[in-house]
């Protein structure tokens, strides 16, 4: 093609990329779950543009601060479910580790918190390895200069994920003239 140039090339192929994976990899379910899809599609995007990043100083630290919290979730779901056989045995529950009195609840609300610390748990785990996947890559260069706006416009209309989750503010108003895309728009 006479005219073309590397960078216009470069966005073809990012926009072009980011548009495949998305309509082929996201399924149904929340919206954590397709943020997760949209990293990925984006990491790749970011490996075929070779937008690297050296590991944050903080990286460890932030790491074992995750582990730490999953740790204490862990420790919190074998409490619960030590109380709900408890429960489910008409014996109240076990005192916490200051020594205080737990409160009496049913097995149905013991349940409903077991099924919580559960889902905030498995967050945790998939937000971690989430973060050390992406340790090396710049995500935010494709983001900013090399994607089409309107893929991903399009797409968070089509699967109901907030703009917000993926574009930051100053982005917003940036791809402003992006906002007004149909759902259904392909690159």
């Amino acid at each position: 093609m006479p005219g073309l140039t590397a960078k216009v090339f470069r966005t073809y192929n990012a926009s072009i990329t980011l548009d495949n994976i998305l309509n082929k990899e996201t399924k149904e379910g929340d919206v954590s779950e397709k943020l997760v899809v949209y990293q990925h599609a984006n990491k790749e995007v970011a490996i075929i543009c070779n937008h690297q990043r050296t590991v944050s100083k903080s990286h460890g630290a932030q790491m074992s601060k995750l582990m730490e919290k999953i740790g204490g979730l862990q420790g919190t779901l074998k409490e619960l479910k030590t109380d709900l056989d408890r429960a489910r045995k008409g014996k109240p529950p076990l005192e916490d580790a200051d020594g205080k009195r737990k409160r009496n609840l049913t097995p149905e609300a013991l349940e409903k918190k077991i099924a919580k610390t559960t889902e905030k748990m498995e967050k945790m785990e998939a937000d971690m390895r989430t973060k050390e996947d992406l340790k090396t890559v710049a995500l935010g260069t494709s983001k900013t200069n090399y994607l089409d706006p309107r893929i991903t416009v399009a797409w968070c209309k089509r699967h109901e994920v907030p703009l917000e989750k993926i574009f930051n503010k100053s982005l917003l108003e940036k791809f402003a003239w992006a906002m007004d895309v149909d759902f259904d728009f392909r690159f």
